[in-house]
């Protein structure tokens, strides 16, 4: 039987972001046991530069460990005035 190791997300950049989106962004595939560090380590994001993460639509912080299937969400900062 083979043991699957990795899930797929649903991964979402926004802003200026955007640039570092992968291929295939909608079945993102990451280790079983991955966390939303990880992810962001992964894409080569400093944890400072994602000030918002969503996970299903809830705020989440880096240690949340992802699921099969979770839609994540991940805004950096944004200025306005």
């Amino acid at each position: 039987m083979a043991r699957q190791d990795n899930i797929q997300i649903d991964l979402q950049l926004f802003a200026d972001l955007r640039s570092k989106m992968p291929p295939e962004a909608d079945r993102f595939a990451v280790p079983r046991g991955f966390t939303i560090g990880n992810v962001l380590e992964k894409l080569e994001i400093s944890p400072e530069r994602a000030k918002l993460i969503f996970v299903n639509g809830i705020k989440q912080a880096l240690d949340y460990i992802l699921k099969d299937g979770d839609r994540v969400g991940i805004f950096p900062p944004i200025g306005g005035g």
